[in-house]
């Protein structure tokens, strides 16, 4: 029997390397893995629809759903988390040495709709009492040399929320470290973070911060979602159960891979260590698919997407996902 040809576009993750290498086969689907860089796959496919099913950013996928026929249905996979207090950075001379002085202060962040941005406005909001309003927002490229930067999905905020883009040619990395901006609300460090003492993070103790964080509210950040084209789940609706079957094999077989006593298959002297660490913190198993057991992860980020002016209606986590997909797995 003929298998239903499908392209997958995703970061070449652990997590997915099952599926890359065929160890994991998803059933009745031919499955063509495109192993792209985060940014290159949203760009390609919120713009062009280029793939029949990929990893996209869970800020902008709820972004799409504002759309009268929105193009994609996610189901409840989440190829990247991660805890956001580490990637908030500032001018060592702007005056903030706590998250309440950013209030007033002028922040950069590559796009106001990223996801990780999403995340630390709400967390800042919720945590700190640091209003999305409070803040004056700056858009653009985030290091020189990376060209001009643009949201991927077009805005329409309150006015109260003030985001400016910077003018071509200038970057937020260069700004934060002479000044010109305060702070910067972002995923990767910018690059003056690594060339420049005058840039530092927020939270320097951002380990014992975040391990906190989880332990009060039980929030891994989600960072990402696959998304597939709707006209294709209609068409087969069985694609969204097979396509999830697979995904959390594949996650199963990551979590061997770190397990493994006899050799280390990734290199880190203290892996193990490193392991039973992550345990200790967040639980047995830390990164986990369906929807019932991200529930309240999901529930605080539709929150923060629609308090923050983007998504126009508060949402509920199953408007999220494909029929069929949203009971929770074993891992």
């Amino acid at each position: 029997m003929s298998k239903l040809p499908l392209t997958f576009a995703c970061w070449d993750y652990d997590r997915m390397k099952a599926l890359e290498t065929g160890a994991v086969a998803p059933e009745g689907i031919d499955l063509n893995m495109l192993p792209l860089s985060v940014e290159e796959t949203f760009f390609r496919q919120l713009r062009n629809h280029e793939f029949d099913a990929c990893e996209l950013s869970l800020s902008s996928y709820v972004l799409t759903l504002n759309e009268e026929r929105p193009p994609f249905i996610a189901i409840p996979v989440f190829p990247s988390r991660f805890f956001r207090h580490q990637s908030i950075f500032v001018n060592r001379d702007s005056g903030i040495t706590r998250p309440e002085d950013l209030r007033g202060k002028r922040v950069g962040t590559p796009e106001y709709q990223m996801t990780a941005g999403v995340w630390q406005r709400g967390i800042l909001a919720d945590e700190f009492g640091v209003d999305v309003s409070s803040v004056q927002y700056v858009t653009g490229a985030l290091n020189p040399g990376t060209g001009k930067r643009e949201e991927k999905i077009a805005l329409s905020l309150p006015p109260e929320i003030s985001v400016t883009p910077i003018d071509d040619g200038q970057n937020l990395s260069d700004m934060l470290e002479s000044g010109e901006i305060d702070a910067i609300y972002t995923a990767p460090a910018p690059a003056s973070f690594r060339t420049s003492d005058q840039v530092g993070r927020l939270f320097e103790d951002f380990v014992d911060v975040e391990k906190d964080y989880f332990r009060r509210t039980g929030i891994f950040p989600i960072m990402h979602v696959v998304a597939v084209k709707r006209d294709l789940v209609e068409e087969h609706p069985w694609v969204a159960r097979s396509l999830m079957k697979a995904f959390d094999a594949s996650l199963a077989k990551a979590y061997d891979d770190l397990r493994q006593a006899s050799a280390l298959k990734v290199m880190l002297p203290w892996l193990h260590q490193h392991v039973k660490d992550t345990v200790e913190a967040l639980g047995e198993n830390w990164w986990k698919y369906g929807l019932e057991p991200n529930r309240h992860v999901l529930e605080t980020f539709l929150r923060y997407s629609h308090d923050q002016g983007l998504a126009r209606e508060l949402r509920r986590p199953e408007d999220l996902f494909a029929a069929g997909t949203n009971e929770a797995f074993r891992v």
